[in-house]
């Protein structure tokens, strides 16, 4: 018998191009389009030898520290990890440990199917409705554990804290997640919720407001015990997460709130200039509280003004999945940047 008799097959999540050549315009990976925080430069000129010598502090205890004075949470209730992606992971591989599915919506970031599948995870799919919107009454059905994205991905859209909170309290035996990886680009967060639900943990990231996304960074909050719980996991798994380098870089990040504001309210703004832009031009769009656009033509189909924007050098995102296959997901650019790109769709729409 061979070995591949023993292995794990997984179909893996697909992450968008990541082309080499010049000149290109990346819309497709909802990367912030400014730099992070000045004093980056500063930080990485004085990182000493010992930084890349010496293992990193295992508790990632300053940068956990700085997150929950930011947020005015005790440092008990803050997890860390290598994006939230890494957060997301273990939090599945801790918390979803039951013979009863897992629900999220069949419309959202794709990788939770894949976690679910890599951990042996039953899931169950929740389909949105003809707008793309959760239907609270849908989830409350038994299950294993709740994952809501929210900003929900690829939409862009937003559900308010009211309608999360009904959620979650529909579902007190079960862990439920709010990914808020998106929340700072016009949305409100549920981080209040989590001191009157002890089942809640918001996972949230550097990687979009923050201008981060290539250093890594993710955080969750939730109640103490559900905290030590992926604690505990995370440390049979690896005690060494974030390197020095990208944790002093995190809470250069942090002391510099005025430029954070400052970024997301210029995204913000671009944000809504663009769709007005692209409404013009026959587009319809989900009101996004993301920092992308979700929108679709009247007339021309997703997949060719994808291709042809491609050998414009302008990069989208297009998934050909059933019920979105004829959607575009844009990431915000820099100004300059989105003009390109309206001018290019005015060519081809």
């Amino acid at each position: 018998m061979s070995y591949e008799a023993n292995v794990r097959r997984v179909t893996p999540y697909v992450p968008g191009e990541q082309p080499k050549e010049k000149n290109i315009i990346k819309l497709n990976t909802n990367e912030n389009p400014y730099p992070p925080a000045p004093g980056w430069r500063e930080i990485v000129n004085t990182i000493d030898e010992d930084a890349f010598r010496k293992y990193p502090d295992p508790l990632i205890t300053d940068l956990t520290h700085a997150i929950a004075a930011y947020h005015k949470v005790d440092i008990d209730k803050v997890f860390v990890g290598i994006g939230s992606d890494d957060v997301l992971a273990t939090a599945f591989l801790t918390l979803f440990n039951s013979e009863k599915p897992v629900i999220f919506p069949d419309i959202t970031y794709s990788f939770y199917d894949v976690w679910a599948d890599v951990f042996r995870i039953p899931y169950k799919t929740i389909p949105l409705d003809e707008n793309f919107r959760i239907k609270a009454e849908d989830y409350n059905i038994p299950n294993g554990g709740i994952v809501i994205a929210n900003p929900n991905a690829p939409t862009g859209i937003l559900e308010s804290v009211d309608f999360i909170e009904g959620i979650i309290k529909a579902n007190p035996d079960s862990a439920v997640i709010v990914d808020e990886a998106y929340i700072d680009f016009g949305g409100e967060t549920c981080l209040p919720l989590i001191d009157k639900y002890e089942n809640l943990l918001v996972v949230r990231t550097f990687s979009k407001s923050r201008c981060m996304a290539g250093l890594r960074i993710g955080y969750a909050i939730g109640n103490v015990k559900m905290i030590k719980f992926i604690s505990d996991v995370k440390f049979s798994i690896n005690s060494y997460t974030l390197n020095t380098p990208t944790i002093a870089l995190g809470l250069a990040s942090l002391r510099d709130n005025e430029y954070f504001e400052e970024c997301c309210q210029r995204v913000i703004a671009t944000r809504e200039r663009a769709e007005e832009q692209l409404i013009k031009l026959g587009f319809k769009s989900t009101n996004s509280y993301a920092n992308f656009l979700f929108v679709s033509h009247k007339e021309k189909k997703a997949e060719y003004i994808f291709e042809e924007l491609k050998k414009r050098k302008i990069y989208v995102r297009y998934f050909k999945k059933p019920r979105i296959d004829n959607y575009l997901r844009i990431s915000i650019g820099t100004d300059d940047e989105m003009e390109k790109l309206v001018e290019a769709l005015k060519e081809i729409v």
